[in-house]
């Protein structure tokens, strides 16, 4: 799939108006402050409704406009489509609106698997070196693009483990309350949802390792084994049996203790951690690696390729590391920004320049 045509309004600090892209590369340059990662952050946001950034969606509404709108006309197995997103103010919040071809989207799980997109960034070249939280949502993320139910599956889950961490609280002031029936019960829904999404990232994290290894084994022409491994907080086999023996100890500390929130994925190169003991150059190999396994594993689930949006990435890869990614890219639709062009080692591709928000 790819995009044909994109219009931004006041997202941030955008104003974009029918901007007709390449179904190949696509480099958008400009200096530093522009909108350039803004550009990027708008595609993404119509793909997951949510901002990579911002912590709410009002944020996003550019200083001093009371809306913000996105439009992209995409192309995917021959048919065209429109995807429309909406930002509007309401006091301190916003109201979100989405669309695909004018039909309003009505759950967040109904979005994903519309626009297939892959984000690389230098914060996921943190992804080794970075806390379990970044690969739980590099997990996350992925996975809700190819299962909406996986989606609802989390949604149920943190739903449920807001009331009892709640209900955990009032218990921690009060130990005697009648209300310590009620812990069951939330042990209950956090166990047949767990036990579910378990099942979910395990497989995908499978999927990853070994798509990542033989991409890791060509990057580093087979001196390096890179290997992930999914690390559940509970295992499946045992997570009631745990629920229930953390009780005294969750009450004590006003929280759940154990469970996928507290997943992480192990990396380890040759059989050593990347995380501990990988160099640099090794961790973001590594990353590289996974990111580039994501595009394979969409096109395996879907039969289509995504688009991949880079930013700024090449400038923190080596030139080695260039050259494999931009070989990578030639068969899909690929948004880079840079600070120039220079530097690129693509015969083919279209560019646009980036100033105060707008494309010239």
């Amino acid at each position: 799939m790819h995009i044909k045509k994109i219009s931004i309004a006041g997202f941030r600090n955008l104003d974009v108006s029918e901007c007709e892209l390449s179904s190949g590369v696509n480099i958008i340059f400009g200096d530093n402050a522009q909108g350039k990662t803004n550009f990027l952050e708008a595609v993404y946001f119509c793909a997951f409704g949510r901002s990579l950034r911002a912590r709410a969606d009002g944020e996003l509404v550019g200083w001093g406009r009371d809306s913000a709108s996105i439009r992209l006309e995409t192309e995917r197995a021959g048919m065209s489509s429109v995807l429309d997103a909406r930002l509007s103010l309401a006091g301190k919040k916003a109201v979100k609106g989405i669309m695909s071809d004018f039909i309003p989207v009505k759950h967040m799980k109904d979005l994903f698997g519309r626009l297939l997109v892959v984000m690389f960034s230098p914060e996921d070249l943190r992804l080794i070196k970075a806390g379990p939280s970044e690969r739980r949502r590099f997990m996350d993320m992925e996975i809700c693009q190819l299962s909406p139910v996986y989606y609802s599956d989390l949604k149920e889950y943190f739903r449920a483990l807001k009331q009892r961490n709640a209900l955990l609280k009032i218990l921690q002031k009060d130990r005697g309350s009648a209300m310590r029936e009620s812990l069951s019960v939330w042990d209950e829904q956090l166990i047949n949802y767990g036990l579910r999404i378990i099942k979910t990232r395990h497989s995908f994290v499978e999927k990853v390792n070994k798509i990542a290894a033989e991409i890791h084994k060509n990057i580093t022409q087979g001196a390096e084994e890179l290997r992930l491994e999914y690390k559940a907080g509970i295992a499946a086999e045992n997570y009631a049996a745990v629920m229930e023996k953390s009780h005294e100890k969750d009450i004590a500390r006003g929280t759940t203790s154990d469970g996928i929130h507290t997943d992480d994925i192990e990396f380890t190169i040759n059989e050593i951690s990347a995380r501990h003991f990988g160099s640099q150059g090794q961790q973001r190999t590594a990353a590289l690696s996974a990111k580039l396994a994501e595009i394979e594993i969409i096109k395996q689930s879907t039969g289509e390729t995504p688009i991949l949006l880079l930013d700024d990435v090449l400038s923190e890869l080596d030139k080695h590391r260039q050259k494999f990614l931009l070989a990578q890219i030639s068969n899909l639709q690929t948004i880079v920004t840079c600070t120039g062009v220079e530097s690129f080692q693509i015969k083919e591709y279209v560019r646009f320049n980036m100033q105060g928000g707008k494309v010239l």
